[in-house]
């Protein structure tokens, strides 16, 4: 027998890692756009709407306000209907009420709408960090893992880049129409992207969780692992609690603090 690690491990680092890596770090472009935006739209509407300080700086905190909660909400679900349903929904999510928010007609609405799409740019993570564990388990991979963070700066400098263009000929909300192409072009490639195979075997649907590793294993051009698929041995999940436990509370609170 042979456990959904021992196989990725078996068949190595390929075509479909560089093909997952290439697409999950895309979601760190469409991410950075959305978060970075405020930087380069709130002077506009500070001035349409004669907002004070506080207002302003009101929108990016309610844009990861509603990160930090919908990050807890979207973790739950994935873990009870799989990382793809939620990493599918989140673009869609997000896609959704990012162009909502260019017809926003007043603050409170613009304020309401940022939030929902930091609600929605929060599950993303649901599905890059569980495929980074996958392209992690080679380790041809490491280099390609640290690359992964050139995305995030690509987007950041892409929006800023697209602010000195857009904003000064047809506004800022043609700015925030464009900033959402990217996460619905992301969405166009899905179907290129497979449930976790250890999602899969933890649900006892092995059946699926072999064909990912057999469609892995073609896509490499590499044999799977001669046996059965079974389920590694179950450990205890964390829990909130052991958070603050004495022997990890320092660490939490240094994590916390440089967060």
């Amino acid at each position: 027998t042979f456990t959904v690690e021992e196989a990725v491990e078996t068949i190595g680092f390929g075509r479909f890692h560089i093909m997952l890596f290439l697409i999950m770090g895309s979601t760190g472009v469409a991410d950075a756009m959305e978060i970075m935006l405020m930087a380069v739209v709130s002077p506009l509407i500070r001035c349409e709407w004669q907002l004070q300080d506080w207002q302003v700086a009101l929108v990016t905190t309610m844009v990861f306000f509603g990160y930090m909660v919908f990050s807890i909400v979207l973790g739950l679900l994935a873990d009870r209907y799989g990382r793809w349903k939620i990493l599918l929904l989140s673009f869609l999510w997000a896609a959704y009420f990012s162009l909502l928010t260019s017809f926003a007609p007043s603050y409170i609405w613009f304020v309401f709408l940022r939030a929902m799409v930091g609600g929605g740019v929060s599950g993303h993570a649901q599905g890059r960090e569980e495929n980074n564990q996958i392209i992690a388990m080679s380790s041809c991979s490491k280099p390609f893992l640290s690359l992964g963070k050139v995305f995030w700066l690509a987007g950041s400098l892409l929006i800023i880049g697209l602010a000195s263009v857009v904003n000064p000929t047809i506004g800022w909300r043609w700015l925030i129409r464009i900033a959402s192409i990217p996460g619905i072009l992301l969405i166009l490639l899905f179907r290129f992207i497979p449930e976790s195979a250890r999602y899969n075997v933890s649900t006892g649907n092995t059946a699926a969780a072999l064909a990912t590793l057999q469609g892995i294993a073609r896509m490499n051009g590499v044999a799977m692992p001669e046996g059965q698929l079974r389920e590694s041995a179950k450990e205890r999940r964390g829990r909130f609690k052991d958070l603050i436990h004495p022997k990890y509370l320092r660490t939490t609170l240094q994590i916390w603090i440089i967060w």
